[in-house]
């Protein structure tokens, strides 16, 4: 039964709240700002609370159920985290206090620093842009600026593979670069070939995304890296897929430039609706002296310890203030709990449950470049043997019926089909196996009632909709 609004269960006079007396000097609001009624229900409290508490059931979270989201690394993350970062002294910190006053908050940043400048093998780190493609912008901006330093402006083209993030291409324009596309290879590999061919004076650098969008490791990483440096170029590398090689390699060592970390994906804040987020941006020696203003910087026996300080070719502030700084804290929290050896076992995790999800799967779903050992991730196809008119969008709305969020439809999208599966570190077999059985059920009912997966999902608060219509014909007011 649907859930009706708190106006139809609204009856005259009925309350949920006394409000107190006044208490100051009543003052007259003028005429014209009056308002005849606020047109508000008038509920209970009892009322309003089992509402609420039934729309809440309704929806679905990473506290209630498995997200298998490919490439957004939706995982349940430790509440330690949550309540290290609602402590009253970080939350009730101005962010216009002088230094002086906030040494805690500055040596937490100090310590995450220095600590994913480690993890990530890179010499210094910003950790002001605010998300994933603002740390790609953020470092593109500082490779033209570095390039411009290096009398080398004429370098205009940024060479972007086709299994990179959709954002790539989009930091690329914003940085007034133009975007030269690469492709894969059979392996799902950058094609060197027409890397080496699009490689010439005007190139600037190359966006890597690695482990990529298939979920595969780039296997010739460090060759694409020099062949990139040998034609005057840098190394942009996207982070969001670094939850795959955590502890495991440094990005930093392997000819990297410039890379951005995911904290909201692989540190801990959970992800999704919107964010918050963190893009953390690391870069090369060469390359410290234009990272965003300011940096934490420590000052033993000084006054203050901690301070803020501007490097000195700084680009300049990308975000108001110092960045998503309760995300900050949740980063911190979760790599001092887990150590070194415990970020590692993230990554060998995050990539067993993978490898296992694919195996018990690809039989029924086609699996591109499953020759290969995947990563944290990995691409199937939602086209079924027996089964011609059932697409990758009737297997996810499926999966809803089956009490599972579907994985990402339609990306990359160089795989027709696309269904892009990422089963994280933090899921136990059990889980595991009760998603394989589900998607493995579904690929039988595709052949014995195709029907079934065109008209679902069933189950849910509302049925198929016309997305395509709600964004031609897009009305948010009544």
């Amino acid at each position: 039964m649907p859930e009706p609004l708190l106006f139809e269960v609204s009856r005259p006079g009925r309350d949920g709240v006394t409000v107190p007396g006044c208490t100051v000097p009543e003052t007259p609001i003028p005429a014209e700002w009056l308002r005849s009624s606020l047109d508000l229900p008038e509920v209970s409290e009892v009322d309003v609370v089992r509402h609420y508490v039934r729309l809440s059931h309704l929806n679905y979270s990473v506290d209630s159920g498995f997200y298998p989201l490919g490439s957004c690394t939706m995982k349940y993350n430790p509440k330690v985290n949550e309540a290290a970062a609602r402590l009253t002294g970080f939350t009730d910190l101005h962010p216009l206090v002088d230094a002086r006053d906030a040494q805690g908050a500055l040596a937490l940043m100090h310590g995450l620093q220095t600590m994913l400048a480690e993890i990530g093998g890179f010499a210094a780190v910003s950790l002001q842009p605010a998300a994933g493609a603002h740390g790609e912008l953020t470092g593109i901006l500082i490779l033209r600026r570095r390039l411009a330093d290096l009398g080398q402006a004429h370098r205009t083209r940024i060479l972007v593979p086709d299994s990179a993030h959709g954002t790539n291409p989009a930091s690329t324009a914003m940085a007034g670069f133009e975007t030269v596309e690469i492709p894969s290879d059979a392996r799902g590999n950058v094609d060197l070939a027409r890397l080496k061919a699009a490689l010439d004076e005007r190139t600037a650098g190359l966006m890597l995304t690695n482990p990529n969008t298939l979920g595969l490791f780039e296997e010739h990483l460090e060759e694409v890296t020099s062949l990139v440096h040998e034609a005057g170029g840098l190394v942009y590398g996207d982070g969001a897929n670094f939850n795959a090689i955590l502890g495991v390699c440094r990005p930093g060592e392997l000819g990297i430039d410039v890379m951005h970390f995911n904290l909201h994906k692989t540190f801990s804040t959970p992800h999704g609706g919107g964010g918050p987020g963190s893009g953390a941006v690391g870069v090369v020696k060469a390359l410290a002296p234009y990272l965003p203003a300011p940096v934490v910087e420590h000052r033993p026996g000084g006054d203050p310890e901690y301070r803020w300080a501007v490097p000195a070719k700084t680009i300049g502030r990308v975000k108001s203030f110092h960045g998503n700084f309760g995300v900050l804290v949740r980063a911190y929290a979760y790599v001092r709990s887990l150590g070194a050896d415990g970020l590692r076992a993230v990554a060998e995790n995050a990539v067993l449950n993978a490898n296992y999800l694919r195996a018990r799967i690809r039989d029924a779903y086609p699996v591109p470049h499953g020759e290969r050992t995947c990563m944290h991730e990995f691409v199937a196809q939602g086209r079924i043997d027996g089964a011609p008119d059932v697409r990758a969008l009737d297997v996810a709305k499926r999966l809803i019926d089956k009490g599972f969020h579907p994985p990402t439809n339609y990306f990359p999208l160089i795989v027709p089909e696309a269904l892009m599966i990422e089963p994280t570190e933090t899921e136990s077999r059990e889980t595991l196996d009760r998603f394989a059985d589900a998607l493995l059920e579904i690929a039988r009912e595709a052949v014995t009632d195709p029907a079934l997966l065109h008209d679902a999902p069933h189950d849910a608060p509302v049925r198929r909709l016309d997305e395509v219509k709600a964004a031609r014909e897009l009305k948010v007011t009544a």
